[in-house]
């Protein structure tokens, strides 16, 4: 069955800027993704981690006019920022929190809608357009995110009703799982380090692209294979919706084998992505919150993992 289409409000990210002349430079020492990649035309995803290679936060960034925007969990931006801005000290870049600047709409097969604001959004992954102030980007089959300035917002939302039914922000999540894309949020800040949500895999990280904050540890563990923890999406039969961070067990583990990361409604239950050591998936028997917690559905992911095509990147 094909997905349905709609139109939500992001209400759960916001936007951390990064503007002035040096501001490309300063995140390509900053950042997983290759900042050379990114362009008027495309997009990208990425994450910013600590030393040791753990993930402060995950986001989508793109160009927007003396600098680079990043959608990204709320409750994260205001300590990104006061840790970013201690290496742009000797940098000619600004680093604020736009989050009030913008208003950022999730369109799942919303081409038409976008097309009669002008934004004829191309098929492929991270594609990117702009008219008139307002930016539209292909985050993965399907589904686009346009991203408004606030004083249009409520001008384009009613453009945008006349060709969408309004969701909820529960349907954006489920597609987003479903694509298979991982995301820090509050709970799981430097829980993980970029491959155990595959953000490898969603051209997240470069791995051509030189130093950055935690690069040692990233590569260390895509170059010599010793990575146990991955991204899994799976599914149960309930409705109580599971808070990102929330443990995995496996009877034949003493002690939690993963976590979840995001989770969402489905039709018939709930659909969430959890990072789980490989050795627990294999025989099929995870649960969540304790080892007697409701078991757990293995469902597929719409990509495969090759480590030596994602060192390419």
């Amino acid at each position: 069955m094909a997905d349905p289409a709609f139109f939500c409000t992001l209400s759960h990210e916001g936007v951390l800027a990064v503007r002035g002349v040096d501001a490309g430079k300063f995140l390509q020492g900053q950042l997983t993704c290759n900042i050379n990649y990114l362009s008027e035309t495309r997009s990208g995803l990425g994450a910013r981690c600590t030393q040791k290679g753990r993930m402060q936060s995950s986001f989508r960034i793109l160009f927007e006019t003396d600098g680079c925007l990043l959608a990204m969990a709320s409750e994260l931006i205001e300590a990104q920022l006061a840790d970013l801005r201690k290496y742009a000290v000797f940098s000619k870049s600004k680093l604020t929190d736009e989050s009030a600047a913008w208003v950022r709409f999730g369109l799942q097969q919303g081409d038409s809608a976008l097309a009669a604001l002008g934004l004829d959004l191309p098929a492929e992954t991270n594609s990117l357009v702009r008219h008139a102030g307002l930016l539209a980007t292909r985050v993965s089959a399907g589904r686009a995110e346009l991203w408004v300035p606030a004083a249009q917002a409520e001008e384009v939302r009613t453009k945008l009703a006349a060709h969408l039914p309004e969701a909820p922000l529960n349907d954006w999540l489920l597609g987003q799982i479903r694509a298979g894309i991982g995301q820090v949020l509050g709970p799981t800040r430097e829980e993980f380090i970029p491959q155990m949500i595959n953000l490898q895999a969603v051209d997240g990280v470069s791995f051509k692209k030189g130093c950055y904050t935690g690069q040692e540890i990233v590569a260390r563990m895509q170059y010599l294979g010793k990575l146990k923890r991955r991204l899994y999406r799976l599914s149960l039969a309930d409705d109580t919706l599971p808070e990102p961070g929330t443990p995995l067990f496996s009877p034949v583990h003493t002690s939690a084998v993963g976590n979840v990361v995001i989770a969402a409604q489905a039709d018939d239950g709930i659909e969430l992505l959890a990072v789980l050591q490989d050795n627990a998936i294999e025989d099929g028997q995870v649960h969540l919150g304790s080892a007697e917690g409701p078991q757990l559905r293995l469902e597929d992911l719409p990509y495969t993992l090759d480590s030596k095509l994602e060192i390419q990147r």
